[in-house]
């Protein structure tokens, strides 16, 4: 995959950053990790510029953000509702959890978009929520592109710093990921757990 993306990289320059990391974005499986660090490398060995290439990643992490801030929009509490009325009983969901969750992500939501923009798959898929939530475009965009900015200016400087040397650096960043990941399984679990025990209490 490297490879490939190198060659998007060599063939349209900014643009083929801007389009790896939209497509980052949407297919989380693209690293972020990889396109951002061999941007950062590029700028050693071609015209390419380090504020070039935080400007291009960042503009299409946010254009990727904004995509899956719509389809959060058109999956908005309303809708979840209607799903609820008709399978509730079926997902053991109640409408009283769903508002629960928008008023948590009323709340605590502009953090939680800026430093969910920092983990790992949660940064691409925290924008669905956020437009679920009909939090205010504008702060959407002002959280998201500040947490954005600064994922990209490390890693662009940490690519441009380490060079051919980054493999290392790749490494400590896949530790990095493989730790999110299993916090998130482990996460995942202790909610379902939590959710069937209050669930079988509140039945008996």
């Amino acid at each position: 995959m490297e490879e490939w993306i190198t060659l998007v990289m060599s063939d349209y320059g900014y643009f083929g950053i801007f389009f790896l990391i939209l497509l980052e974005n949407i297919f989380p499986p693209i690293p972020s990790e990889v396109v951002l660090t061999v941007g950062g490398f590029m700028t050693t060995t071609t015209t390419m510029t380090i504020p070039g290439v935080i400007a291009a990643s960042t503009a299409g992490s946010v254009s990727g953000a904004m995509m899956l801030y719509g389809v959060g929009l058109l999956v908005d509490v309303k809708r979840l509702e209607k799903i609820i009325d008709k399978y509730g009983n079926w997902l053991r969901v109640k409408k009283e959890d769903i508002h629960k969750a928008d008023s948590w992500f009323d709340r605590f939501g502009v953090w939680t978009v800026f430093f969910g923009r920092l983990v790992p798959l949660v940064r691409s898929l925290i924008s669905i929520p956020a437009g679920m939530s009909n939090m205010k475009v504008w702060i959407f965009i002002t959280f998201t592109t500040l947490g954005t900015l600064l994922w990209n200016t490390v890693l662009v400087f940490v690519g441009e710093a380490v060079g051919d040397n980054r493999q290392q650096i790749m490494r400590q960043l896949s530790l990095y990921s493989n730790a999110v990941y299993v916090l998130i399984a482990l996460s995942v679990i202790a909610a379902v757990w939590y959710y069937i025990r209050k669930t079988r209490s509140s039945n008996e």
